[in-house]
This record gives structure tokens, C-alpha cells and sequence, in this order.
């Protein structure tokens, strides 16, 4: 195999992971500290 190939698998093992990491990342900015999705919350809970 040459560097060619060698550098192509590289590109292609840090391409994954980083799309792997921002599609974890935006999945778990969705919920809050009490595992809770933020856009199906009511704003008026912390009255009660």
C-alpha cells in the first residue's frame, strides 16, 4: 500500500469520528441536568 492509500484511511477514521461526536453532541444539547428534553418542557413548572 502506498502513503496515498495509508493517508485516505486517516481521512476517512477522523471523518467518521468527527461525525460521530456532532451528532452526539447536538443529541445531548437537546436534554437538560435532569435528562428532560428541553423543547417539551413548560416554562411555567418552577411556579408549582
Amino acid at each position: 500500500m502506498s502513503f496515498g492509500d495509508y493517508l485516505y484511511i486517516v481521512a476517512a477514521v477522523l471523518f467518521a469520528l468527527m461525525t460521530f461526536v456532532i451528532i452526539r453532541n447536538n443529541f445531548r444539547s437537546k436534554f437538560d441536568e435532569q435528562e428532560r428534553r428541553k423543547d417539551l418542557t413548560d416554562t411555567y413548572e418552577e411556579d408549582y
